[in-house]
C-alpha cells in the first residue's frame, strides 16, 4: 500500500477536546478511526479514547497482514467499544455513562469500506465530486429522507444537533456498514467531526480536498471552520489519506516527502499505529468474545435496527 495522510484537531471555544481520532497500519491494511465525544455527558473525551483504543486493538489483533471478513470486523468493533465504554462506566461507578460519535475506514487491497454511528463523517471525494458519504444519524437527517424537511434547512433546523444513535447510549449502537468501495489512486478519504463539516458545505470541502494536497487541505479547512463558528466554535477534528495504490519501484518504508507512506517493505506481522496505549489501565482487559457471544451480540443489533426502522417508518 502506497497513500499520504495528515489528521489534525482544533479544541476551539471549548475547555475540553472531546474529538480523537487517529490510525494503524499493516502491511496490507489500513484504519482509520475517528470519535467525538458528545459534551452532553459526562466524561466524553475518554468514550472517544476508549473506542480509538479497543479498534485498534482489535484491528492488531486481526490484520495478519489483513482483516478476513471487513464487513464483520467493523460491525464487532464498534460493538466491542460500546461494551468497553459501559465497563468503564461500571468500574469507575459513574451516574451517567459517557458516549461518543464514531466513524472509522477499513482500506485494504485497493478497496475501502466504512461504519459509522451518530453525526461523525466521512467524504469519499474523486476529482471534485463526492462519491459518497456517511448519513447522520440525526433527527433532521430522518425528516429530510421522509420528505418532511428540505435538504436545505440542515444547518438551521432546530434539531439539527439531535441525535438518535450512539456509542454508550442504554441501548445497543445502530452501526451502519458500508458497501466496498473500489479506490482509484488521487481518492481522497477524510473522517471528521461536526465540527467542521457544520460550518462547511459539501462541494466546498470536495473542491479543497480536489485542488490541494492533504496537508494543506485539511488545517485550511480546520482554519476556515474555526473562523466562521467564532468564540463559541466545537471542537473541530479531520484525519485525511489521499490513496496512491500499490507502491511502484522500490519505494521505502517510511515516511516520505509530503507525509507519503509506504507498507511494501514492512514485516508481515508488524503493525504501526499513531493511537496511544493507556498511560495505566483502568481494568484487566477483556478477553475477546467467543463465537456465540458475537452472534447474539450481532442478532441483537440487526433486531434493534429492525425495530427502530419500523417505529420511524410508522
Amino acid at each position: 500500500m502506497q497513500f499520504s495522510v495528515y489528521q489534525e484537531s482544533h479544541i476551539g471555544g471549548r475547555k475540553v477536546n472531546q474529538d480523537r481520532m487517529g490510525y494503524s497500519y499493516t502491511r496490507d491494511a489500513l484504519l482509520l478511526v475517528l470519535a467525538d465525544g458528545m459534551g452532553g455527558h459526562l466524561r466524553g473525551e475518554v468514550a472517544a479514547a476508549i473506542t480509538l483504543q479497543t479498534l485498534s486493538e482489535m484491528f492488531q489483533k486481526q490484520a495478519a497482514p489483513y482483516v478476513r471478513k471487513p464487513e464483520r470486523f467493523l460491525e464487532e468493533a464498534l460493538l466491542a467499544a460500546h461494551q468497553e465504554i459501559h465497563r468503564y462506566s461500571a468500574v469507575h461507578n459513574l451516574p451517567d455513562t459517557p458516549r461518543t460519535t464514531v466513524v472509522a475506514c477499513l482500506v485494504q487491497h485497493n478497496m475501502a469500506i466504512w461504519a459509522h454511528c451518530g453525526d461523525s463523517r466521512l467524504y469519499w471525494v474523486r476529482r471534485g465530486q463526492v462519491l459518497a458519504r456517511t448519513r447522520d444519524h440525526s433527527h433532521i437527517e430522518h425528516l429530510i429522507a421522509k420528505g418532511e424537511v428540505a435538504p436545505a434547512e440542515r444547518a438551521t433546523h432546530p434539531d439539527r444537533n439531535k441525535l438518535y444513535n450512539c456509542l454508550g447510549a442504554s441501548a445497543l449502537p445502530k452501526v451502519d456498514v458500508s458497501r466496498q468501495a473500489s479506490l482509484l489512486p488521487g481518492d481522497v478519504l477524510m473522517l471528521c467531526s461536526d465540527g467542521l463539516w457544520s460550518m462547511l458545505p459539501d462541494d466546498e470541502i470536495a473542491h479543497t480536498l480536489s485542488t490541494s494536497t492533504i496537508v494543506r487541505a485539511v488545517p485550511d479547512m480546520l482554519g476556515k471552520a474555526t473562523a466562521i463558528a467564532g468564540p463559541k466554535s466545537d471542537n473541530t477534528t479531520a484525519l485525511a489519506i489521499m490513496w496512491q495504490g500499490s507502491p511502484v519501484g522500490d519505494a521505502t518504508p517510511t515516511a516520505m516527502a509530503d507525509s507519503i507512506i509506504s507498507t511494501q517493505m514492512m514485516p508481515e506481522d508488524s503493525v504501526n499505529t499513531t493511537i496511544a496505549e493507556p498511560a495505566a489501565p483502568e481494568h484487566e482487559p477483556s478477553d475477546a468474545f467467543d463465537e456465540d457471544e458475537i452472534e447474539k451480540a450481532i442478532a441483537e443489533i440487526r433486531g434493534a435496527i429492525e425495530k427502530s426502522s419500523q417505529i420511524l417508518k410508522g
